[in-house]
């Protein structure tokens, strides 16, 4: 029960007792009161008429006597009126019944009023000439209680309606910071951190709203702390400390986990040889405030042409992970990093002979991180060797007629579902029992069974992500095994699945049909909150109200904050690849540890705001036995095979 009903039950409970109580007394007292009147008119009637009737009794006159008494009983006061003449016994009676207008039978039938009657002689002198009897009608005494305890239970019942307006009224004032104080501890168990209510009046409620303030601020200073902490360690593991851009560390785990996933893009390497020249002549001052000069314009302008990571790798290179471009796209890139370095340059007073060199890559398909790496600094070899200030790393780049085929093949297999599904469990470390089922898809295209590796990029390139997502999603839906294991399945959604509004429609139709829709977790990667967080939000929203599931994909490969956690209220997190310390990837021990503290730093942020941790890319033996300390939910990785569901 309520504290409000509990409130309202005690001073209900009070009430009905006292006006219990006044009811009785009322009742009691008018009772005795009406028997007192009745009495008293009762032996006021009696002496009168015995004086009235005396005159006619000495001479006989019956008929006057019978007058008299005529006259005094139909007044309805008395039930019965007898006289008897002694002379000859004879009697005559006057009788009434019982009967009063305005009061039910019921209360009647009570028998309140006991019989009350008197009985006198009348004399002359020492004669007895006859007796008279009257009996009192309670009629009059039934009438005035009825009326005097109708009244005042009419007046008691408005004044306890109105007693009970105005409690409520009260009561919703007083304990509308009680209420506040629920919906915020509500809130907090939902990791939502609203501002500090404001005070009551009431003494004992200021103190519970104050305690509440303190521990809202308290738990969101903890998240910050730890976000803090995170930001601090990557700062301090992996961030160069003269141009604050990220260093070949962060570089390294960046291009190892983009590289894992579909994707295309490329890399640049550039040599500033000219940092050497400007040291030479002005010192390290001159040249660490150039760099951080030309860092800043690089954050500024190259994010803008397309989502990359700038890293500083060493002295005088520079590295640029183009991860979402076409060729197209990289030649742009490249030609606007030329320009930004060749107005730094212009902007020394040094000269050398060859200020700056760049090379570049682009990514193809089933390239590994070491050798892009090494696709990009050939290219920059070239570039020195021929003394030119660029040069692209020639591949196997999809030409647009190339690109026109995928298209045709990427519409038929959407359109007729041509999905070879896998699932992939995510293992939990507390029962070994599998948390969720991650989808994985291929296609089936002139008999060829084609990886996501390779057509995602060119799904992205084309913005087929949404048609995409809808065929999956219907394929998922309908397929036999899905609909009878009763498992968690987890399903990618698109970049271009989030930003169509439309999409968000479909989906929220598309969950409604479902018979179980708790079942469906739909993941968002980092990058697509960071581009798009308003509608990112928007999604998580809308899965949500339809019974579904949020996780983040990629969790904790940007820079940044976490800050995003708070806005989107994931159910779960999936550590990006980069924080799996996997020891299969040739890293140093030193490495290891650094990115051992920062994936507990992550988890530690995570779990603060009650949200399930999965580390992925989990390979062996060794390496499970090394997180498994770190205190995650569950883990995910080829550890664990996928498995076919066709």
């Amino acid at each position: 029960m309520t504290l409000f009903n509990q409130i309202n039950s005690l001073l209900f409970g009070i009430f009905l007792l006292v006006m219990s109580s006044l009811v009785y007394f009322q009742f009691t007292q008018t009772k005795a009161f009406m028997d007192t009147q009745i009495e008293s008119d009762l032996n006021n009637t009696s002496q009168a008429l015995t004086l009235m009737l005396k005159p006619h009794l000495e001479t006989g006159d019956i008929a006057a006597a019978e007058t008299v008494i005529n006259v005094i009983f139909e007044g309805g006061f008395y039930k019965k009126v007898s006289l008897t003449w002694l002379a000859d016994q004879h009697t005559q009676s006057w009788e009434n019944p019982i009967q009063v207008r305005g009061v039910p039978q019921w209360f009647l039938d009570l028998d309140l009023f006991k019989k009350q009657s008197t009985e006198s002689t009348i004399t002359n002198g020492w004669m007895q000439l006859a007796t008279l009897t009257i009996e009192a009608n309670p009629a009059i005494g039934y009438s005035q209680l009825w009326r005097v305890m109708n009244d005042t239970l009419m007046i008691l019942a408005a004044l306890f309606i109105l007693s009970l307006i105005i409690l409520r009224v009260r009561l919703n004032k007083i304990l509308t910071p009680l209420h506040r104080v629920a919906t915020q501890a509500k809130l907090i168990a939902k990791r939502e951190f609203q501002p500090d209510l404001a005070l009551p009046e009431t003494t004992e409620l200021k103190e519970v709203v104050l305690a509440m303030n303190m521990m809202s601020d308290q738990l969101q200073n903890v998240f910050s702390q730890l976000d803090k902490e995170v930001i601090a360690l990557r700062n301090e593991k992996l961030t160069d400390n003269v141009s604050q851009l990220p260093n070949r560390l962060f570089l390294n785990a960046q291009l190892e986990s983009w590289i894992s996933d579909p994707g295309y893009g490329g890399l640049l390497i550039a040599r500033l040889d000219l940092l050497d020249t400007i040291y030479e002549q002005d010192g390290y001052q001159v040249r660490d405030n150039t760099i951080k000069i030309l860092a800043k314009e690089m954050q500024k302008e190259l994010p803008s042409i397309a989502p990359c990571v700038i890293a500083r790798i060493s002295k005088k290179e520079f590295a640029f992970l183009v991860t979402k471009a076409t060729p197209e796209q990289m030649k742009k890139y490249l030609k606007s990093t030329v320009d930004l370095i060749n107005q730094a340059v212009q902007n020394t007073n040094s000269h050398s002979e060859q200020p700056f060199t760049i090379g570049a890559a682009l990514r193809v398909t089933d390239i590994t991180g070491s050798q892009l790496l090494a696709d990009a600094d050939n290219a920059l070899q070239f570039a020195l060797k021929e003394q030119i200030v660029s040069h692209f790393y020639e591949n196997d780049e999809q030409h647009d007629s190339e690109l026109l085929k995928w298209e045709t093949h990427l519409q038929e297999a959407i359109t007729k579902q041509q999905f070879l599904l896998q699932w992939h469990p995510a293992i939990s470390f507390e029962n070994n029992q599998a948390v969720h089922h991650e989808i994985y898809s291929r296609l089936n295209i002139d008999e060829q069974i084609i990886r996501a590796a390779q057509f995602m990029p060119i799904v992205e390139r084309l913005e087929l992500g949404s048609q995409f997502d809808k065929s999956l999603l219907d394929t998922i839906a309908n397929h036999p095994i899905l609909l009878n294991s009763n498992q968690s399945i987890a399903i990618n959604i698109t970049l271009d699945s989030v930003m169509d509004d439309t999409f968000q429609i479909w989906l929220g139709e598309f969950m409604r049909r479902q018979n179980n829709a708790s079942l469906f977790y739909f993941e968002l990667r980092e990058s697509t909150i960071l581009t798009a967080p308003t509608q990112s939000q928007h999604f998580a929203h809308m899965v949500k109200q339809n019974g579904g599931k949020i996780g983040v994909d990629n969790c904790g490969r940007e820079m940044g904050s976490l800050a995003y956690l708070q806005s989107i209220k994931p159910d779960y997190v999936k550590l990006d690849q980069s924080l799996s310390c996997n020891t299969s990837s040739k890293i140093e021990t030193g490495e290891l540890q650094e990115r051992l503290k920062i994936t507990q730093a992550v988890i530690n942020t995570a779990r603060g705001l009650g949200i399930e941790v999965i580390i992925t890319a989990v390979e062996n033996d060794q390496q499970l036995a090394m997180i498994r300390t770190l205190k995650a939910t569950g883990y995910q990785g080829f550890i664990t095979s996928p498995s076919d569901l066709d």
